[in-house]
């Protein structure tokens, strides 16, 4: 699979202030951009995913299990499956992540993108 770049379009909301956007993804793999609203939450949660990320812009605060990072722009993460981790966004913020395997509720619905 190959994607040409990325738009506006195709985002659906995750959470309030969390939207997404699946890009490409394989057998083993999923990547998805993820738009971020300053001054909301991603509840603490956890799924059977591996979840790697990189944060491109903005700012958040990260906690993976019991621990808490200011991410910054630049700064990556790897998330083991089964973990619990949440998010708290400080400022409008885009991240990055690969999801392994595929998440199945991640695939996109190209007939309504």
């Amino acid at each position: 699979m190959f994607y040409k770049r990325v738009d506006c379009s195709g985002y659906r909301q995750a959470v309030p202030g969390v939207w997404m956007k699946t890009l490409v993804y394989g057998e083993k793999s999923l990547l998805t951009q993820f738009q971020l609203e300053a001054g909301h939450t991603l509840p603490r949660h956890s799924h059977e995913h591996e979840q790697t990320g990189y944060l491109v812009s903005g700012e958040i605060k990260l906690t993976i299990g019991e621990t808490t990072y200011d991410v910054e722009p630049g700064d990556s993460w790897s998330i083991p499956g089964n973990v619990e981790h949440c998010a708290k966004i400080i400022s409008d913020s885009v991240a990055i992540e690969v999801f392994s395997p595929v998440r199945q509720d991640y695939l996109p619905d190209y007939k309504t993108l």
